[in-house]
């Protein structure tokens, strides 16, 4: 099941309790902070397996046309289950009733990391198109891949 969460508090517990389960995407503790920190002003969807929360979605949005996912998360016991693909289906039906033409996400580049690799390779899956590669955005060993997605056509 997949909630809309409204709550900052709650909000703050289930990012940190997906987002420390991710140690080897989200290991910077800095950098994880703000991510947990900034998700609870978002709008946030969390999706649940017997009332437990196991992944989340936070949209920010970077233009009057663009969603961004700006973190996303499931806990690795269910990762390849599918909950990452409904998550993100129920994001962007959010995205595509608020009037978005596009979403964003950014990830690390490919051949960087295998984790990351796993990851480009999931949004490749969702229809996710590389857009550019930002080497220093965040760190040189850290080089910023871009994916979009066209949502325009889709949206009724």
């Amino acid at each position: 099941m997949i909630k809309a969460i409204f709550d900052k508090q709650l909000k703050k517990h289930i990012a940190t309790q997906v987002l420390h389960d991710l140690h080897e995407w989200f290991g910077m503790p800095e950098a994880t902070a703000r991510y947990i920190e900034h998700s609870q002003e978002m709008p946030f969807f969390a999706i649940h397996v017997k009332d437990q929360p196991i992944g989340f979605a936070a949209l920010k949005e970077t233009s009057p046309q663009t969603a961004e996912i700006y973190c996303m998360g499931i806990m690795k016991p269910y990762h390849r289950m599918g909950y990452g693909k409904a998550l993100f289906a129920a994001f962007e039906q959010y995205a595509m009733q608020k009037g978005y033409q596009f979403i964003q996400v950014k990830t690390v580049e490919q051949g960087k990391y295998d984790v990351y690799d796993q990851t480009n390779a999931f949004y490749r899956a969702l229809g996710f198109h590389a857009l550019e590669v930002f080497p220093t955005l965040w760190h040189e060993r850290h080089p910023c891949q871009v994916f979009v997605k066209s949502i325009a056509d889709h949206q009724t």
